[in-house]
């Protein structure tokens, strides 16, 4: 299979999902030319605003591969990732990455993620959800103890 192939199956899997009640979203993840994990958007279905393909892909193939770094697979997906899935792909390793639809096609079928987009980029005092950092609290201790940890895992 080819990546238009591979791409194919990631659409094909979001309408899948579309038929199983879900959102129209599919991804798989490939390594080696071979489909190690693939799923739909269960956010409905599970109560689980994270369970996005992208995500769900992302951790069934992780555990296929009992690690977390994916920096050697390749991820399929019917649209270009959310803020959140992004995220995911970037701490996941993955360095490359194929879409069909864009975030202007989503936002046209009703799954706009602009709002994110422009809180991401403000500071904490501008954005419309309130974020208050307590200096009081010792929250740095844990990364003073993380740097005495011995067998640390490089992200």
């Amino acid at each position: 299979m080819g990546d238009k192939d591979f791409l194919i199956r990631a659409i094909r899997l979001a309408e899948d999902g579309i038929k199983e009640g879900g959102g129209p979203f599919g991804a798989i993840i490939v390594l080696n030319g071979e489909i190690i994990s693939e799923a739909t958007n269960k956010v409905v279905h599970s109560n689980d605003p994270t369970a996005h393909a992208e995500i769900l892909a992302i951790r069934q193939a992780s555990k296929v591969l009992a690690t977390h770094c994916l920096s050697n697979c390749v991820l399929y997906t019917s649209c270009e990732p959310c803020p959140m899935c992004l995220g995911a792909i970037y701490w996941s390793g993955i360095k490359t990455v194929y879409f069909a639809a864009d975030r202007q096609d989503a936002e046209t079928a009703g799954f706009s993620d602009k709002y994110i987009y422009d809180e991401i980029s403000l500071s904490h005092e501008k954005r419309h959800i309130l974020f208050k950092r307590l200096s009081d609290v010792d929250g740095i201790e844990v990364f003073r103890i993380w740097d005495r940890f011995e067998n640390k895992i490089r992200y």
